[in-house]
């Protein structure tokens, strides 16, 4: 079907549709239903839920499954209606159901003992007929889907914390509490580490993979994101730079060239990845300021010969040099760098900055309740978010991204 992309009005907001609340505790993953009006949810209280919009406006569960112990994470395919269940018990293992044709059953299938320590992401692909998995255990598994077997497993130095996964080429990105994402070729019984990415300071809570522009996307605990160039010959890689919390999930929208990132303090950001940008530099190791040469506090010999006390590190963040305090005294936006709020810059680049300079090439937006997880219908213009707040809504988000079908859809 064609799409038509609409202007997006600068007081464009996401819309609250629903409210789903009657989870016990946190809600670690909704995920919305294709061509339906229906979310499916797992949660802490140890309950799957298959939530369906009643002719009241209200969406009410259909489905009401308890398991053994807490879901953390799952992975849903809809043309199979196979879904995956990551949980946190002893022995923790992932489990598949298999939902009916009308949402009101689920059965049982499958349960593969995946890992010794909490799941923490999971994807399925029904191309390989592979469920990939990470897990606290510090690791990455693969299991065969038909047989049930363990085909490979990876160990990390730090807790594996998310997963993105090439259902063509078999690539798998993980993303682990040390700051680190890992880059590997997975085989039956084998597999290969391609290469690994650093450039966080905290943990990677979430990664997005967009296999046609090979876009890898990671948001992590010092509240930024990384948009990381796989497919291109320089490995560019673009820091983006506006929540205040650590981001929680992303989504990549290939036909309006925008990236939505979620962090836990409810923030929503829209980033325009169709703009002109440039890498922000890499940081200038120095003695000494590299603007007014006065040396910083550990050069005891220049201090020693100048007769001066050593002066605090600070680094500009448009050029990238390492300059004292009174060289970096003022502050500026400079989103083409992905810093949409203001940041240190010595006081020369300061004066080159012009006010076009400054114009924001992100929007956000508050979701006024803790994200842990968002998924998205781009074609139908909904997005869906939950959190430990044990509340899930659903969003019109229509007119912020300015998408929406040529079919005559309206939002509902």
């Amino acid at each position: 079907m064609a799409a038509e992309i609409h202007s997006r009005p600068q007081t464009a907001r996401p819309v609250l549709l629903n409210k789903i609340e009657g989870h016990s505790d946190a809600v670690n993953a909704a995920v919305l239903i294709p061509k339906e009006d229906g979310v499916i949810t797992v949660s802490e209280d140890r309950t799957i839920r298959v939530w369906l919009k009643r002719d009241s406006g209200q969406y009410w569960p259909s489905i009401y499954h308890t398991v053994s112990s807490p879901c953390s994470c799952m992975s849903y395919h809809h043309d199979s209606r196979r879904i995956f269940i990551g949980q946190d018990n002893g022995a923790v293992v992932v489990s598949e159901f298999l939902i009916s044709e009308d949402f009101n059953k689920m059965n049982h299938v499958k349960t593969y003992p995946a890992h010794q320590n909490r799941v923490s992401d999971m994807v399925f692909s029904l191309e390989s007929e592979w469920v990939v998995s990470t897990g606290h255990d510090k690791s990455v598994s693969w299991m065969c889907t038909q047989s049930g077997s363990m085909l490979g497993r990876h160990y990390f130095t730090a807790w594996a914390s998310c997963l993105q996964y090439d259902h063509e080429t078999q690539h798998a990105f993980v993303g682990d509490y040390s700051g680190q994402i890992t880059l590997l070729k997975l085989e039956n019984q084998t597999y290969s580490i391609i290469t690994t990415l650093k450039g966080h300071e905290g943990s990677i809570a979430t990664l997005w993979w967009d296999p046609v522009q090979r876009l890898l996307f990671s948001g992590a605990s010092d509240h930024s994101v990384i948009m990381w160039d796989i497919g291109g010959r320089k490995g560019r890689t673009l820091l983006l730079q506006g929540h205040h919390e650590r981001v929680q999930a992303l989504r990549y929208l290939q036909l309006t060239r925008q990236l939505l990132s979620c962090s836990a303090d409810g923030g929503i950001a829209v980033w325009n990845m169709d703009a002109q940008r440039e890498e922000a530099p890499q940081w200038l190791d120095s003695d000494s300021c590299q603007k007014c040469e006065q040396p910083f506090f550990w050069n005891i010999k220049q201090m020693w010969d100048t007769k001066t006390l050593g002066l605090r590190q600070h680094h500009c963040r448009k050029c990238g040099k390492a300059v004292c305090g009174k060289c970096s005294s003022k502050r500026s936006t400079f989103p083409i760098m992905g810093f949409e709020f203001p940041v240190r810059v010595c006081d020369a680049c300061f004066d080159t900055i012009k006010e076009e300079d400054r114009t924001a090439l992100a929007t956000f937006h508050e979701g006024k309740h803790n994200i842990a997880h968002m998924d998205m219908d781009p074609s139908r213009g909904l997005m869906v978010t939950c959190g430990s707040d044990r509340i899930v809504k659903i969003w019109d988000v229509t007119q912020v991204v300015g998408c929406s079908l040529a079919t005559g859809f309206s939002p509902r």
